[in-house]
């Protein structure tokens, strides 16, 4: 078997973290959001689209546990700009940096990467295309 790329990742979220899941990836990060049969209730979960290939599900859940450390690191995006362009855009969207990286490596090899936390404590990397 011969892997392609990684098609989803779920997120679960509080029950009532819909809208600052939307407002965080949506409007500060500038994703996309999917979410019509979310709402419409054919789905249990929206989307948060980061490529033609790849979503976030968010998944909304009464019994939500914030990610610890023994259970959750990262989810890295490759995003394009770069470490100084990505910093400004967080900057302006009221976004805390925890931390910016020169070099980690990732699957497509080593570049700088900016890593924030979403309302509910998962950390994002944002990492720059090489």
């Amino acid at each position: 078997m011969q892997a392609r790329h990684i098609d989803h990742v779920n997120l679960r979220i509080p029950a009532d973290g819909v809208d600052d899941a939307q407002e965080f990836y949506g409007e500060k990060l500038g994703f996309g959001i999917e979410d019509a049969p979310y709402v419409a209730g054919d789905k249990p979960f929206f989307d948060v689209r980061l490529s033609p290939t790849a979503v976030i599900h968010c998944w909304p859940s009464e019994e939500f546990e914030p990610p610890t450390a023994t259970n959750y690191d990262h989810v890295a995006v490759v995003v394009e700009g770069s470490a100084d362009e990505i910093e400004a855009e967080l900057d302006a969207a009221g976004i805390e940096i925890e931390k910016s990286l020169d070099a980690p490596l990732g699957a497509t090899g080593e570049s700088p990467a900016v890593y924030v936390r979403d309302p509910f404590g998962y950390r994002v990397e944002l990492k720059t295309a090489v």
